[in-house]
């Protein structure tokens, strides 16, 4: 077992001597863009404060995913997802050290962001770490919460909403990608000994473990896969029933981002569900085409949003 004391200064002494000597804002920016994410380009459109201050927050989410991600030894990843609990209690304490947390500074401020919505997302990336299988979708909606619909809220404040139903709005557009993303993932998932399909529902499909890691694509496991579709369509239904009108144009890049995500549940329904032997993914061209497209169409909503003020 690890120290965790020597550890911890260890891990701290690498945030400080090999970051890059780039301002925090800058910093958020290169690891928005070099992630490749879906997020980049519905932030393309936003007006420069609101942009910089979604990035610094999507930054952050990646950090703590790829502590995760990264694999390797647990309590090392354990000891990192401390170091940043304990970050996000410096930085409420206006001593950020990290170059996100030091960009995250005026964000918490101007969109009242709160602290325990950083530490619950934490808390997700905390599940990857404790369990790699969930029994039924009671136990999935609640890491779908902390490592998606938490972001939705976080994200709705800083876009800014007259209506508390956009907040409704914004819980289940997070579990609806969520749930996208584990339809689309299933092939890396299982690479990492990874299960996100709920066990009661493989065993009603008629699917075992063994068929994911053996990459067996058969008709139970194509109903399986449609099944989890279905689930993701209803909460992208149900997420666009709770948002009201004069908050369309304001969160217009929630909207870019389904249109993207519709897109790629659209393309895995095409390609036969064949998401055990690769990850489907649109080209850039096609989300750049989406993000635009969606973002003109929500221009008619415009007036409504200045109405309500």
């Amino acid at each position: 077992m690890i120290s965790y004391r020597v550890s911890l200064r260890r891990i701290l002494l690498s945030h400080h001597t090999h970051l890059p000597t780039m301002t925090p804002e800058q910093y958020c920016q290169d690891k928005a863009a070099r992630s490749g994410s879906s997020f980049y380009y519905s932030f393309l459109f936003l007006p420069a404060r609101q942009r910089r201050a979604i990035t610094a927050l999507y930054a952050f989410c990646r950090e703590v995913d790829d502590v995760v991600d990264a694999g390797g030894n647990s309590d090392i990843a354990r000891i990192k997802l401390q170091w940043w609990r304990e970050e996000i209690s410096r930085l409420y304490a206006a001593s950020a050290q990290h170059p996100v947390t030091r960009a995250l500074t005026p964000v918490i401020a101007e969109f009242d962001l709160p602290e325990e919505h950083f530490q619950e997302i934490i808390d997700g990336m905390e599940m990857d770490l404790q369990q790699n299988r969930y029994a039924d979708f009671k136990e999935l909606a609640l890491y779908c919460y902390r490592v998606a619909s938490v972001v939705g809220l976080m994200s709705v404040e800083i876009f800014g909403y007259h209506h508390r139903a956009t907040l409704k709005y914004a819980h289940d557009l997070g579990m609806a990608f969520q749930l996208t993303n584990i339809i689309r993932d299933v092939y890396e998932d299982a690479q990492r000994n990874r299960i996100y399909l709920p066990l009661d529902e493989l065993e009603r499909f008629g699917v075992s473990e063994t068929d994911i890691f053996s990459q067996h694509q058969s008709a139970a496991f194509d109903k399986l896969i449609q099944h989890q579709a279905e689930r993701a369509r209803y909460y992208y239904h149900r997420a666009f029933s709770h948002l009201p009108d004069a908050d369309r144009y304001s969160q217009r890049t929630g909207l870019i981002m389904a249109a993207i995500y519709q897109a790629t549940l659209d393309a895995v329904e095409r390609d036969g569900y064949r998401v055990l032997t690769h990850r489907i993914s649109l080209p850039p061209f096609k989300k750049l085409w989406l993000a635009w497209k969606t973002n003109w169409k929500m221009r008619r909503y415009k007036h409504l949003a200045a109405m309500a003020l």
